[in-house]
């Protein structure tokens, strides 16, 4: 049996450790099976990758598999973010796409992405097939065909996908709210493969763009590429530094593959993707007009909840992971699907998460509203009331595991700081909904032996009141 294993958002692993030549291989052997499985192998497959080290050649390594399988291979001729790649699935109709990426983990690191023929994350029971064929693979069962040859006949053939993805955007941008406010952002890339989209892209609308990290850094400059969320504002201090410097509107930042976003206000505030996501609710409702479903994560704001309300949308709440807000924005047509990581896509678009869409629907709104995102959320405060998340990691031995989970299985209190359990909700963990609209999430890990606790509360004393009464009573 393989020990290769997908994770939450495909699979990742230390370049030259696991994530080798051999096994990317492997792996994309596997999903070859899977792909002949399903009928549309015909339709051939994507394949792109990130700013990472040698991610070209994992890439080139891929197409050479498909291509020895008799499997067309549409390559990127450069680094290209995964909503990209993913949105090529659908522009050219193709049987679905690889993408050699490692998203926001360490420079270390690379990995692979399946993303099927309906253009967002693989659910589970394709993974979970794809991991079977991996079950079954030696290396002798894989089929190469050189990258020259392959190109020579036809089967790998490079091509760019970013200007029909900039036009797609564009029909779905609102150019007239975005030329009203002339703002002046500032854009940071961390070095990945968003470099340049969102340039081009707001390039006519905003009166000046200044970006930094625009260049690829196999090391991401030491850092994590990761645009807030865990991190919040510690991810983005030379973001802010540039805001304030440049005296910018927004502050706008991409992951390693542009997935996720991250964004700082005009006086260096760093605003969550939980506010940002419950902010583009009420501007897409209140001033587009928008009407039909919202979907977030058992994890998510539920500002959410209360803006639906208003207008009387239906909310569809998903166990944690995009793949799982995907099929919901495919089923019930959402207007949008968001999660606190950072990830959020809107009806129209692809079922992917999609940070440069996020950020470019940010400067429409601050534009169309002419006012800070902290005075837009002041507003919706005023409205809704106030909320406030946050979340802990607590790691634990490897040993401890299987006892705190136990634990938390049977954690079903009356009450809990002081307050009536109003619900227990165990769609992903043990969720926990208050008297007063608070709320607390406590559910393990999938890939590290720690506990998330989420939590909700009308002020931040609460909220970690909150947080360490979870741990108390769970003895993490």
């Amino acid at each position: 049996m393989s020990a290769i294993r997908f994770g939450t958002d495909g699979w990742r692993a230390r370049i030259a450790d696991e994530f080798t030549f051999a096994n990317v291989r492997l792996v994309t052997q596997a999903i070859v099976r899977y792909v002949a499985g399903t009928g549309l192998a015909g339709r051939g497959l994507v394949i792109g990758y990130d700013n990472r080290f040698q991610s070209e050649h994992f890439a080139a390594a891929v197409a050479e598999v498909l291509a020895g399988n008799g499997i067309p291979a549409w390559l990127t001729g450069a680094a290209t973010p995964t909503p990209v790649t993913a949105y090529a699935v659908k522009d050219l109709g193709t049987a679905g796409a690889v993408m050699i990426t490692a998203s926001h983990n360490p420079p270390e690191y690379n990995g692979i992405k399946f993303v099927p023929e309906y253009a967002g994350p693989a659910v589970p029971e394709i993974i979970g097939a794809i991991e079977t064929h991996l079950d079954r693979l030696v290396d002798a069962d894989v089929k190469l065909l050189p990258l020259k040859a392959a190109q020579e006949r036809g089967l790998v053939r490079q091509f760019d996908p970013k200007p029909a993805y900039l036009a797609h955007l564009q029909n779905i941008l609102k150019y007239s709210n975005i030329c009203r406010g002339q703002l002046r952002v500032v854009i940071d890339p961390m070095w990945g493969a968003g470099i340049g989209y969102l340039e081009d892209l707001l390039r006519e609308g905003c009166s000046k763009i200044e970006t930094i990290h625009g260049y690829r850094d196999i090391l991401c400059g030491g850092q994590l590429p990761e645009p807030g969320c865990p991190l919040g504002a510690a991810g983005l201090v030379d973001l802010k530094r540039a805001v304030m410097q440049e005296q910018a509107d927004l502050g706008l930042a991409l992951d390693g593959d542009a997935d996720r976003f991250g964004v700082i206000d005009r006086d260096g505030s760093y605003i969550s993707p939980n506010e940002v996501i419950y902010m583009l609710l009420h501007y897409l409702t209140e001033y587009r007009n928008w009407r039909g479903a919202v979907t977030r994560t058992v994890a998510t704001t539920h500002m959410i909840d209360r803006i639906a309300d208003d207008y009387g949308l239906p909310v569809v709440e998903t166990p944690v992971g995009f793949k799982y807000i995907s099929q919901s924005l495919i089923k019930h047509r959402s207007i949008l699907g968001g999660e606190e990581s950072g990830g959020l896509s809107i009806q129209g678009h692809i079922p992917e998460k999609d940070g440069i869409l996020a950020l470019a629907l940010v400067v429409e709104m601050v534009s169309f509203r002419s006012k800070s995102l902290r005075a837009y959320r002041e507003e919706i405060q005023q409205q809704h009331g106030r909320l406030v998340s946050g979340r802990l990691d607590m790691r634990r031995p490897q040993e401890d595991m299987d006892a705190c989970l136990e634990r938390l299985q049977q954690w079903a209190p009356q009450d809990l700081d002081g307050q009536c359990v109003l619900e227990r909700n165990t769609r992903d963990g043990v969720k926990l909904i208050l008297e007063d609209g608070s709320w607390v999430l406590v559910r393990a890990s999938g890939t590290e032996p720690l506990f998330r606790i989420y939590a909700e509360a009308p002020d931040p004393e609460s909220l970690h009141s909150l947080q360490l009464s979870a741990r108390q009573a769970l003895g993490i």
